[in-house]
């Protein structure tokens, strides 16, 4: 398949210096970035080469996915999914980590060949080790079209850019978590990864979260010159075009927040949507299964596949963090909370999205 065959949306290149800026403060690329139709989806170059894979895969009526802009609860989300249309198959939950029974549509297009060659190489002389790397850095769509059974599909790509034809094929579960939250998860997930291998400060990194890159500019030293950034940035685009699909009777919509706030009544919706019936004593199970402290200690969902082969950062929070509402606070000052808010508000007032809980102060 031609990389851009039957793609209505344009991929070009990032602006040079932004695109040097950006190799400088993301380590894991090597290539640079491009941006993705109107909205300018910001994604690794290797997105280019596979950008018609995503958009023309081929759906089954009983694939099962899950959307969310990165660090929404999307792990979460994925061992709740699995799980009630699984029965409840705890032992297989258990035994086979996450990323085989729910695989990461585009994750291949974050692992530079370079980088891929580098883990490799820590892992010299281990065949079981390099084999895992092979299987985790191979596009994923590959070993979906051969897989038998129901499928179980996790992306961070917007709606724009999947199967037109997903909502009116497939069971989809969309997550939308607030702003901050995603943002401090998010930075800490980039300096976790070495795909991403974020090296900036939280407050670099809000700069590069909030603002769309088109509107960016840098001084020689790397300090981002503040102009007037674009209403809507990719997060904002991501949970519009989520929210615009709520009402379509293949879309579960959820907010983490209320997840958060009720797995019992998240379980119940989950279970209603999937046409599962669940007893209470299930329920109650399966909410301590999903209950953060004992989530944060299974290695099945915790990315320890990936850690193993030495994917992961030392020095950063495990793949699986806090969990909490409001863990914003950890990393905003002042300044740049008053600063966020402003762009917040902005953004809200555009659309008829309201979050569950409130986190502007």
């Amino acid at each position: 398949m031609e990389a851009n065959a039957n793609l209505p949306f344009e991929v070009k290149p990032v602006d040079p210096e932004i695109n040097a800026q950006l190799l400088s403060d993301f380590t894991g690329e090597r290539t640079g970035f491009v941006q993705v139709g109107p909205k300018k989806w910001f994604l690794p170059a290797k997105y280019q080469e596979h950008a018609a894979h995503f958009y023309n895969f081929k759906l089954r009526p009983d694939d099962i996915w899950v959307v969310t802009y990165p660090r929404s609860g999307t792990t979460w989300t994925q061992e709740l999914v699995w799980l009630v249309a699984n029965d409840l198959d705890y032992e297989t939950a258990n035994k086979i980590p996450q990323v085989e029974r729910f695989p990461f549509l585009e994750f291949n297009i974050f692992v530079h060949e370079e980088v891929k060659a580098e883990i490799k190489a820590l892992n010299e002389g281990d065949p079981y080790k390099q084999e895992l790397v092979e299987i985790i850095s191979q596009p994923a769509y590959l070993a979906l079209e051969e897989h038998k059974g129901r499928r179980f599909i996790k992306t961070h790509l917007p709606f724009s850019l999947l199967p037109p034809y997903l909502l009116d094929t497939c069971k989809v579960v969309y997550v939308a978590r607030n702003p901050k939250d995603v943002a401090v998860s998010f930075y800490h997930l980039n300096r976790l990864i070495k795909t991403q291998g974020y090296t900036g400060d939280f407050k670099k990194y809000w700069d590069y979260f909030e603002r769309n890159l088109r509107k960016m500019n840098f001084t020689k030293n790397g300090k981002l010159i503040k102009k007037k950034s674009d209403p809507w940035t990719p997060y904002w685009s991501h949970i519009e075009e989520g929210w615009s699909g709520r009402h379509h009777p293949n879309l579960l919509f959820q907010f983490y927040e209320d997840m958060n706030m009720s797995l019992t009544s998240t379980i119940r919706s989950m279970a209603s949507f999937l046409g599962k019936k669940l007893s209470e004593e299930q329920i109650e199970g399966l909410a301590d299964h999903l209950d953060i402290r004992n989530f944060r200690n299974n290695s099945a969902v915790n990315y320890d596949i990936v850690r193993e082969v030495g994917m992961l950062n030392s020095g950063e929070p495990a793949f699986i963090r806090r969990g909490k509402v409001g863990d914003w606070h950890a990393e905003f000052d002042e300044e740049l909370n008053q600063r966020a808010d402003k762009w917040i508000e902005e953004n809200l007032q555009k659309t008829d999205i309201t979050f569950p809980v409130k986190f502007q102060k």
